[in-house]
């Protein structure tokens, strides 16, 4: 890792240099998103448990914004939020691979471990035959970038509404213990519809990654919120 540079910049230059080295293009979208772009084209319905897990900042919108009804404006909770309306607005045809960073907001209690402010870094892949295998060695390959080879991995399912089956990826401390890096899995064939997509011709991988968590494990930073501080004391360090 390069010197005098925010710790959170070197994890986001590294994470995008590993995936695109893999064929993967950066995408960007808006921080303020349609309530139907984050939840909706991901498959999470307004009834949905998983919207309350996610306290979200909602936004007024302009009057003479033309929303349709029923869809309001967030402060964007994952940079998930942008995989259905890139790739509605470039027309892309599969196959193709983008990786999404960028600053997501949930509406948080702060303490060492949470803050309301936060980066992750978002990507997909379509293509006709990808499958498990896939995208469990390409996220293994991206946890021995970060962490070195040495370090183990292990996955264990767990449900996400925008992807089937889903998955976790967890890495072993030095204590032993399992830690939570990453959600994982096949992007559901909803997911795939909503983008125009044929899931019976081509199949998706996705995932995510707080690049704050990343920062923390390999610093060994034990409050989330000094990264947000803007303490010379803090950044001097790096």
């Amino acid at each position: 890792m390069s010197s005098n540079i925010h710790p959170l910049t070197q994890f986001m230059r590294k994470s995008l240099k590993y995936f695109t080295g893999r064929g993967f293009e950066i995408a960007l979208g808006p921080e303020i998103e349609t309530e139907w772009y984050n939840f909706d084209s991901l498959n999470v319905p307004e009834t949905h448990p998983s919207r309350d897990v996610q306290d979200t900042f909602w936004v007024k919108p302009n009057p003479s914004e033309a929303l349709a009804k029923g869809d309001g404006l967030v402060l964007r909770t994952h940079t998930t939020a942008t995989d259905v309306r890139v790739v509605k607005e470039l027309k892309l045809k599969p196959p193709f691979k983008l990786i999404i960073p960028g600053r997501c907001f949930r509406n948080e209690a702060t303490d060492i471990t949470h803050e309301h402010t936060f980066y992750q870094v978002d990507g997909i892949a379509v293509d006709r035959n990808l499958n498990m295998t896939h995208l469990i060695g390409l996220l293994d390959g991206y946890m021995r970038e970060l962490f070195g080879n040495s370090v183990k991995t292990r996955v264990r399912p767990h449900l996400y509404p925008f992807v089937e089956p889903g998955m976790d990826m967890d890495i072993q401390l030095r204590n032993g213990k399992w830690r939570e890096m990453l959600g994982a899995g096949m992007a559901h064939p909803k997911v795939l519809k909503n983008m125009g997509i044929n899931p019976e011709s081509w199949h998706g991988i996705m995932f995510g990654m707080g690049i704050d968590r990343y920062m923390m494990q390999y610093f060994g930073i034990d409050d989330i919120r000094l990264s947000y501080s803007g303490d010379l004391r803090f950044l001097k360090q790096f």
